[in-house]
């Protein structure tokens, strides 16, 4: 059963410490997870000077990939429900002096974004919000014309035998990961909401990035 907002929160204050470190333990099992994040920031299209809104943020792992895409004259908002994450993402700021970029503590369903939003991501974070459709809406309508929004998360292959995607859902256990998420399609209500431009699958169909555009 998927985990509620309560238990996730509670989940990732006990892994924020080592969260990074535990992250790159799925480069153990093939997955080229900076790869497929540099990819999804890519995606975005990003101009200097932009501002550019991460949900589910987490420690920062991607805010130095937003960042040389925004410049330092852009701007990155970080937004996260744990706080013990987003104490990890301040030490990171603070490790590399960066002034541009914004921490905020919310909640995704209901974080009200700035008037100029030029671009907006999600990397393996929002499949876990059970309101994942209404998220992509409000971000959808805050988003500037011409500008997208992108998700990289994880989905159901295809091809994949039942007991091989029961093995990698127990080793995604401690990321909140649980098999009935498969049930929950992001890049679909990006196509509902936005043009979607482009949904790429990678990990032989276990990852995905999907990127809309404001029109």
């Amino acid at each position: 059963m998927a985990l509620d907002k309560k238990s996730l929160v509670e989940l990732y204050q006990k892994r924020a410490k080592h969260y990074d470190i535990s992250a790159n333990l799925y480069y153990l099992l093939g997955i080229r997870e900076f790869a497929y994040r540099k990819l999804a920031v890519e995606a975005l299209k990003l101009d200097r000077g932009d501002t550019v809104v991460e949900l589910g943020c987490g420690s920062g792992l991607n805010f130095r990939l937003l960042r040389d895409r925004v410049g330092p004259e852009g701007k990155v908002v970080g937004v996260d429900l744990t706080p013990d994450m987003l104490s990890s993402a301040n030490k990171r700021i603070e490790r590399n002096n960066w002034t541009n970029i914004d921490l905020i503590e919310c909640d995704a369903v209901t974080y009200k974004f700035p008037k100029r939003v030029d671009g907006i991501i999600s990397t393996f974070a929002i499949t876990l919000i059970a309101e994942f459709d209404k998220i992509i809406k409000n971000g959808a309508a805050a988003l500037s014309c011409g500008k997208r929004l992108a998700v990289l998360d994880f989905r159901m292959p295809d091809n994949w035998p039942m007991w091989l995607i029961k093995f990698f859902v127990a080793l995604s256990r401690p990321f909140g990961v649980t098999l009935d998420l498969a049930d929950r399609h992001p890049w679909e209500s990006i196509d509902q909401y936005l043009d979607l431009k482009a949904v790429e699958h990678f990990y032989f169909g276990g990852i995905y990035i999907a990127a809309g555009e404001k029109v």
